[in-house]
């Protein structure tokens, strides 16, 4: 995944995240990941897993399509 595509996902679970008015130490906690972890995701700077993906959607209640769609971004 390109920089740009991690930085949209990363955009759709801040906007989850805060659309639940949850704070980045919340989604962590239930998500059972660092809460720094977090902030570098929502930033896109990190490449996350698969498993690290499911538990992000799991603790948000959405499936990761919802995440996910139209990603990768096509080229420009």
């Amino acid at each position: 995944m390109d920089q740009s595509s991690l930085k949209t996902l990363g955009h759709r679970i801040r906007e989850r995240r805060k659309t639940l008015g949850w704070t980045q130490e919340t989604l962590a906690d239930t998500a059972k990941i660092d809460r720094s972890y977090i902030g570098s995701v929502e930033r896109g700077e990190r490449n996350l897993t698969f498993t690290v993906l499911c538990q992000i959607c799991m603790a948000l209640s959405c499936d990761v399509a919802a995440l996910t769609a139209d990603l990768p971004e096509p080229p420009r």
